[in-house]
């Protein structure tokens, strides 16, 4: 039986993200986002960042206090509209903005997760968002190629894992978390709660342990009235 995967959140992040990766982190919009991860990024010195989410956060709150930090050089994503910031740093010159339709990103990042390098589709196709990328006639028709994305780090939350890694998500907050965990060469998840290995039922878990590197504990919480935390 492997070893617990179970860590200190400060040793997983400052251990593993460097200056200049790229790193993938869960949610959409704030929901399913691990916050007490990228809480503990806002401390690390790591910048020059690459980001790969939905979107940056909102203002002053998940990603967006990242950005506030200056330290994301470059944001892929397909909803950056939750956090008019990112429009500010981009008209600024301090922000390199990949835009995607959103099924295109998260083709992309499956495409990653199972080692394909990239894939033909139609979305896009004679837009700007098409300018300098491949196209390729099939079957008559005009389709775009993108290419697969990965990323050193993926930063994922989940409702409850075991000590193995494998882990359980909690109805939308599910959305891109899985598929990072598949296309990152380190993995840390966030979650609620830590059970022992069997106290999970295989039919429930969603993200094999295999995929899962290490295990913390999420310290802050979204609820109605916002980010609350949950213990000091």
């Amino acid at each position: 039986m492997s070893a617990s995967k179970v860590t200190d959140t400060e040793e997983a992040v400052r251990r593993n993200v460097k200056s200049g990766d790229t790193i993938m982190v869960g949610g959409f919009g704030l929901i399913g986002s691990p916050l007490t991860l990228i809480d503990e990024l806002t401390k690390h010195d790591a910048d020059q960042l690459t980001i790969i989410s939905n979107n940056i956060g909102e203002a002053g709150r998940g990603l967006g206090l990242l950005l506030r930090q200056g330290k994301i050089k470059k944001a892929i994503g397909s909803y950056f509209t939750s956090n008019r910031e990112v429009a500010q740093w981009y008209n600024a010159g301090k922000l390199e903005l990949q835009l995607m339709p959103q099924g295109t990103f998260s083709e992309a990042i499956r495409a990653g997760g199972a080692g394909i390098g990239g894939f033909y589709t139609k979305t896009a196709v004679g837009t700007e968002l098409a300018q300098g990328k491949e196209t390729k006639v099939i079957d008559g028709e005009t389709y775009l190629f993108e290419k697969a994305l990965k990323a050193d780090v993926a930063l994922v939350r989940a409702k409850k894992a075991d000590t193995l890694g494998n882990l359980v998500y909690y109805k939308t907050a599910r959305n891109f978390n899985p598929m990072m965990a598949t296309a990152a060469k380190y993995v840390i998840a966030e979650v609620e709660e830590i059970v022992e290995p069997g106290d999970l039922s295989p039919e429930e878990i969603v993200t094999p342990h295999l995929f899962v590197d290490a295990i913390t504990t999420s310290r802050l919480i979204l609820t109605r009235e916002g980010v609350k935390e949950v213990w000091a």
